[in-house]
């Protein structure tokens, strides 16, 4: 029997796949949640969010992506690996996912039918068209610059792309050196790690996410101190620490994960 099912639990709540249903919104993610909503609604073109590894930009990016989710004038695009390696490449990759079907004879072509098929959706049929790109540190200069070009289609009120683009914090010096790259971005925000109120918060509201309706704790105080310790209030962190202590919690026949369940993982791990 799976674990969470022993500790009266419905599904597994601390999965490390970006499930918006386990979405914790931390301050820090709420404000960017909220910011990139309103920036995405007003057209204002590109949104920057920037994260080191575990902050939780993925589960961010698939919440966007569920608050949109019953609006049929709003059409996302998720690029979940950018790592193109060609501007031929990128281009060609975007037009088919755009479902454009002309003939291609080059990146010109390309770049024009984007044009085109941008301005009839955002102007002709008042679509509102947004391109997500996850783990985008990993795109070359080469595709920043056509990432730069898509952003120049506007009419006089409103950029035609809504471009997101979700990466480590690696990224920004690169962006800073494409001129009128910075000078176009509508939001750029910086997500943080949790504090220790918060990694309390995330711990039980994934739990109670997951069907967790017992009174008693299953996390001691001490528990989720050592927790916050250890992991720093990174989300993915904190994630993989608490699954691994729940398992260790039923494989030990515990009511609840304690200090000592915490520190022998600890302890396991520094020796990896």
């Amino acid at each position: 029997m799976s674990y969470y099912k022993v500790l009266g639990l419905n599904k597994e709540p601390f999965s490390t796949s970006p499930d918006p249903e386990f979405f914790y919104h931390s301050t820090s993610h709420n404000t960017a949640l909220k910011r990139l909503e309103i920036a995405i609604r007003l057209r204002r073109g590109l949104c920057l969010v920037l994260g080191d590894v575990g902050t939780g930009k993925t589960t961010l990016s698939r919440t966007l992506l569920q608050t949109f989710k019953d609006e049929p004038d709003f059409i996302f695009h998720l690029i979940l690996d950018p790592s193109f390696k060609s501007e031929f490449q990128f281009l060609y990759s975007l037009v088919k996912m755009f479902d454009i079907v002309p003939e291609f004879k080059s990146t010109m072509d390309f770049k024009e039918a984007l044009e085109k098929y941008l301005f009839q959706k955002g102007v002709e049929e008042n679509k509102t068209i947004v391109l997500l790109i996850d783990e985008a540190q990993k795109i070359t200069q080469e595709n920043l610059e056509v990432l730069r070009t898509l952003l120049n289609f506007e009419t006089n009120e409103y950029k035609l792309l809504q471009l997101v683009i979700m990466a480590q914090v690696e990224l920004l010096p690169r962006v800073k050196r494409i001129r009128n790259f910075m000078d176009r971005v509508a939001l750029k925000y910086t997500i943080n790690p949790l504090d220790d109120s918060e990694t309390n918060e995330l711990i039980q509201f994934r739990l109670k996410a997951a069907g967790y309706d017992n009174q008693n704790a299953l996390f001691t105080d001490e528990a989720v101190r050592l927790i916050y310790q250890h992991t720093q209030g990174y989300p993915r962190r904190i994630a993989m620490l608490c699954h691994d202590a729940l398992e260790s919690a039923v494989m030990n026949d515990s009511p609840l994960v304690d200090a000592q369940i915490i520190n022998g993982l600890i302890r396991e791990e520094a020796k990896v």
